[in-house]
C-alpha cells in the first residue's frame, strides 16, 4: 500500500521533534518550569485563565529557536533558559491579543480566551504576560536582553497596528505585505535566534547570520499560515480559519490573485473581498483554485525558507544546525 504524503509528512515531523527532544529536551523542560513558576498568580481567576491558555500553546517554536541557536553557536547557558521562557510569554501574549483582533473562537482545538471569557480578560491577561516577560528578563545580570526584547516587542506591535490600518486596502502590494509580516511575526523569531547566539558567546557574524535565519524563517512561516487561513481545515489546524478574509486583510494569495486577474474580473474579486459574507468565501476559493495564486504564495514561502537555510552556512556543522535547517523546511509544508 502506498503511503500518503500526509502520513509521510507527519512521520518526518515526529522524527524531527524526536531529534529536538534528544538534543535540548531537558532544557525545554526547564524553560517550561521557569515559565510556570513565573506566572503563578495569586488570584484564582488568573490561575484559571493561565491553565486554559496552557492548553493551546503549540510546539514552543520560539524557545526552541533560542536553545537551538545557542547550541549551534557555542552551547546552552543558564541565561538561555530564562530567555526561552521570556520569549514564550511574549509570543503567548501576542496570540491572546491576536484572537481578540481576529475575533477568533478556537486555537489548538480549544476555545480562545475571548470566547471562553471576554475581550477584557484577553487584553488584561495578554498585558499580564508582557509585564511578567520583562520582569523575568530584568533578572539577568545586564540590561542587554531587556533592550533587545523591548525593541523587538515595539516592532511587533507596530506591525500589528499596520496590519489593522491596512484592512480593506485592496491596493496593498507584496512589498508592503512583507514589511508587515516581517514586523509582526518574523521579528520575534529573529530576536530568539539573536539572543541564543549572543548569550552563547558567538561573534557578530554568527549572531547576525542566525538573526537573519530567524527573520527569513518567520516570513516563510507567516506566508504558509496565511495560505492555511484561506484553504486549510479547522479540523486539522484546530484554530479559527478565514479570519483574514472576514476582516478584509489582504494576504499574499489574494494580492497575487488581484494582480494577475483579468481586468474584467478584478471588479468582481474586489467586491467579494470587500463583502466577505454568505457565499463569498466559497466563490473566492474557486477563483484561487483556478489561478496560480496559491502556488505562487507557496513558492515564495519556500524561497524564504531556502534563504533561511542558506544563512546557516556561516555556522559549523552540528546537530543543532541540521535541526534548524529542517525546521525551515517544515515551516512551509506543515498542516497545523
Amino acid at each position: 500500500m502506498e503511503t500518503s504524503p500526509a502520513v509521510t509528512h507527519d512521520a518526518a515531523a515526529q522524527s524531527l521533534l524526536g531529534r529536538v527532544d534528544e538534543l535540548i529536551g531537558g532544557h525545554l523542560l526547564e524553560v517550561e518550569r521557569i515559565f510556570h513558576d513565573e506566572l503563578k498568580g495569586r488570584e484564582p481567576c488568573v490561575r484559571d485563565v493561565f491553565a486554559h491558555v496552557s492548553r493551546f500553546r503549540g510546539k514552543r517554536l520560539r524557545p526552541m529557536l533560542v536553545l537551538l541557536s545557542a547550541s549551534a553557536a557555542g552551547g546552552v547557558r543558564p541565561e538561555h533558559l530564562v530567555l526561552g521562557a521570556v520569549v514564550e510569554m511574549i509570543h503567548t501574549a501576542t496570540l491572546v491579543h491576536d484572537d481578540v483582533l481576529d475575533e477568533a473562537e478556537t486555537r489548538r482545538h480549544v476555545a480562545t480566551v475571548n470566547a471562553r471569557w471576554n475581550n477584557e480578560t484577553s487584553v488584561l491577561f495578554g498585558d499580564y504576560l508582557f509585564t511578567h516577560a520583562f520582569h523575568l528578563a530584568s533578572s539577568l545580570d545586564t540590561t542587554h536582553a531587556c533592550r533587545l526584547i523591548g525593541r523587538s516587542t515595539n516592532i511587533v506591535c507596530e506591525g500589528e497596528l499596520a496590519q489593522v490600518h491596512e484592512r480593506g486596502n485592496l491596493d496593498l502590494d507584496e512589498a508592503r505585505y512583507l514589511e508587515i509580516i516581517d514586523a509582526k511575526t518574523a521579528e520575534l523569531c529573529a530576536l530568539c535566534c539573536r539572543l541564543g547566539a549572543h548569550y552563547a558567546g558567538a561573534d557578530e557574524q554568527i549572531a547576525a547570520a542566525l538573526e537573519q535565519y530567524g527573520r527569513d524563517l518567520g516570513i516563510a512561516f507567516q506566508i504558509a499560515d496565511d495560505i492555511l487561513d484561506l484553504v486549510g481545515s479547522e479540523a486539522v489546524t484546530g484554530k479559527s480559519l478565514g479570519t483574514d478574509f472576514d476582516l478584509q486583510k489582504l494576504t499574499l494569495p489574494l494580492i497575487r490573485l488581484l494582480k494577475t486577474a483579468a481586468d474584467a474580473d478584478v471588479l468582481r474579486l474586489r467586491e467579494l473581498i470587500s463583502h466577505p459574507r454568505g457565499t463569498a468565501a466559497a466563490e473566492l476559493r474557486a477563483w484561487l483554485d483556478a489561478s496560480d495564486a496559491l502556488d505562487f504564495a507557496a513558492a515564495r514561502a519556500e524561497e524564504f525558507a531556502a534563504t533561511a537555510t542558506h544563512r546557516l552556512s556561516a555556522l559549523d556543522d552540528s546537530p543543532a544546525r541540521k535541526i534548524l535547517s529542517d525546521v525551515a523546511r517544515f515551516a512551509v509544508c506543515r498542516s497545523c
